[in-house]
């Protein structure tokens, strides 16, 4: 059973750092509770065919599966080869990013698993974290090295490539490239109309920032430049909606900075949701896909909004 953090309407949680997030925030909705007692919430997917979330618990080696219509929770995969990012491809299919196989799977209709990718020129991938789908079919994802580094979330192991971001067009095989000199790349996600794709540098120094680069002929990413320095925050996952605004997963273990930051789309911070949990990942589900699910620590956390996702995961 979800609970509310707040009596009251506004909720105080949902904060307004510019005006131009009123218009984004429902005064009659409040941040909800939905489950809890995970080790390391991440990926959010929704699925709006069968009214349910899914996520994954990484250290615990398992997916979950939220049922919208009756608020219980279940295993959806277990073990899960150490799960992180999930999203939809344009056909429906859960893709999913596997961190003990250091590869980007497929899940098919009947529920057979296809591999994606896990492998570059040979050498095995670090642990694919992050990933998106463009409307052309192409599978973006980051490959730092967190799933290597530590028996925490995987299994302690050499890295074999360097922290890339790639491009893998499933109908062809063809994997390339597509961003590198990122130390520890992690969320990314598309602007509405993908001219643009925004990637989180997580162990940038001295502070995490967020890139967005140009997507050129729809394949390759030129101009690079720092649209959000995090300061002290930690941005991981996040989402864009259909006004161009980022809905970034934030935190470093303090009120003051857990939740989420909501950006507008020059960079400039509109909007806090805070969480009493680090956020790590979230998306827009729901039959509108106006209800924001936030994969926070140990919960998921879920709140009405006034906005749209900008895709379908």
């Amino acid at each position: 059973m979800w609970t509310l953090s707040t009596s009251r309407y506004p909720d105080p949680a949902v904060q307004v750092l510019d005006d131009s997030f009123l218009k984004l925030r429902l005064r009659t909705a409040a941040v909800e509770r939905l489950t809890t007692g995970y080790r390391w919430a991440e990926g959010p997917v929704w699925f709006g065919d069968q009214r349910c979330l899914i996520w994954s618990d990484i250290p615990n080696n398992q997916m979950l599966r939220w049922d919208e219509q009756t608020a219980t929770v279940s295993v959806f995969r277990k073990p899960s080869h150490y799960a992180n990012g999930n999203t939809r491809d344009r056909q429906g299919r859960l893709v999913t990013c596997e961190h003990e196989t250091r590869r980007v799977t497929r899940t098919e209709y009947d529920g057979g698993i296809t591999v994606l990718a896990d492998r570059f020129e040979g050498k095995r991938f670090n642990s694919p974290n992050d990933i998106v789908v463009k409307s052309d079919g192409t599978v973006w994802f980051t490959d730092p090295i967190f799933g290597v580094n530590s028996n925490y979330e995987s299994r302690k192991s050499t890295s074999e490539l360097p922290q890339h971001v790639y491009r893998l067009d499933p109908a062809t095989g063809e994997l390339s490239v597509v961003a590198e000199g990122l130390n520890g790349p992690n969320g990314l996600a598309f602007s509405p109309d993908e001219s643009r794709l925004y990637i989180v540098e997580s162990l940038a120094a001295p502070n995490r920032l967020i890139h967005v680069y140009d997507v050129s002929g729809g394949k390759t990413l030129t101009n690079r430049k720092v649209l959000i320095d995090c300061g002290a925050g930690t941005a991981d996952g996040f989402r864009v909606d259909t006004g161009g605004n980022l809905w970034c997963g934030w935190g470093m273990g303090s009120d003051e900075l857990d939740g989420v930051m909501v950006f507008n789309a020059d960079g400039r911070p509109i909007g806090r949701i805070a969480l009493p949990e680090r956020c790590a990942n979230l998306c827009f589900g729901g039959e509108m896909r106006n209800r924001l699910f936030m994969a926070s620590s140990q919960s998921i956390y879920a709140l009405y909004v006034d906005a749209q996702g900008a895709t379908l995961s």
